[in-house]
């Protein structure tokens, strides 16, 4: 998946989450461009309205209204034209059945929110870094959570 620019989206229903996302990207200066949607409907009918310009990489919250970020990724994953979209969790909590059988429905990594801005910038860069390899890593349980 080597890029020079990486589209990444974010489907996040807190829009002081999706702005703190946003600068905390804007400030690591990854060569990227961010498309946000506030649920899971939206991030659906993203991916319908766009078959030409798929993210190369989702940030998926699992509270969000209308449709959860569980509901979705069961979706994108039986897509077959989706179903190869790398998914990371970016969750507040972290509950450790929740996040296995995340890791079970194929999502490739799960961030829980940091509180600290500092620590989201690491998260994020940390995130951006694996994705932008010529050769992604093979999903890990072990290294399932990517922490600060």
């Amino acid at each position: 998946m080597e890029k020079t620019k990486l589209h990444l989206l974010l489907a996040d229903d807190d829009i002081d989450d999706c702005d703190f996302f946003k600068d905390a990207l804007d400030e690591i200066g990854s060569p990227s461009t961010l498309t946000t949607v506030n649920n899971g409907v939206e991030l659906i009918n993203f991916l319908l309205s766009e078959p030409l310009n798929y993210p190369d990489l989702i940030f998926l919250d699992l509270n969000m209204p209308r449709k959860s970020g569980i509901e979705c990724i069961e979706e994108i994953k039986a897509k077959k034209e989706w179903s190869q979209i790398p998914i990371i969790i970016y969750s507040t909590s972290l509950d450790r059945i929740t996040v296995n059988s995340l890791y079970e429905l194929g999502a490739h990594y799960y961030i829980q929110k940091p509180s600290e801005f500092s620590s989201l910038k690491m998260v994020i860069k940390k995130a951006l870094n694996i994705f932008s390899t010529p050769v992604l890593p093979p999903r890990s349980q072990e290294h399932f959570i990517i922490q600060p």
